[in-house]
């Protein structure tokens, strides 16, 4: 399992996504809602998460792409779906401190290397 915006697609997205995939049988993304973009990051994403979904599809890496829950409870997709394992990416932050804790024990939490981060980061090709 994979969680993102997932907003711009770049090469470091799918470098996630293919690196992620190769640690299990099955892929699922869990795209973030719309309003928990704007909370999170104090703004809307730039495509709507109807489209982001859509984008991820067309990449076909994913076996299931998913929107996040629209609840307080940002975990609750993880205990509907009991990955084996989540992965990371290099920079993720959000949602992520309980994980260890809360699932580590049932579930792998794996970190990924970033690919060429100082040129594929969403932050820094965000159009204007």
């Amino acid at each position: 399992m994979v969680f993102g915006t997932f907003d711009i697609l770049h090469p470091g997205h799918e470098y996630l996504l293919r690196e992620a995939k190769k640690l299990a049988d099955s892929l699922v993304v869990v795209i973030a809602r719309d309003k928990t973009v704007l909370k999170v990051k104090n703004h809307s994403p730039h495509f709507s998460e109807k489209l982001r979904v859509a984008n991820l599809e067309k990449l076909n890496i994913a076996d299931r792409v998913v929107l996040g829950s629209e609840n307080e409870d940002k975990h609750q997709i993880i205990n509907e779906e009991k990955p084996d394992i989540i992965a990371l990416g290099y920079d993720q932050k959000f949602f992520i401190d309980e994980l260890e804790n809360k699932f580590g024990k049932n579930t792998k939490i794996v970190r990924l290397k970033p690919f060429k981060e100082k040129i594929y980061k969403s932050s820094k090709l965000k159009p204007e």
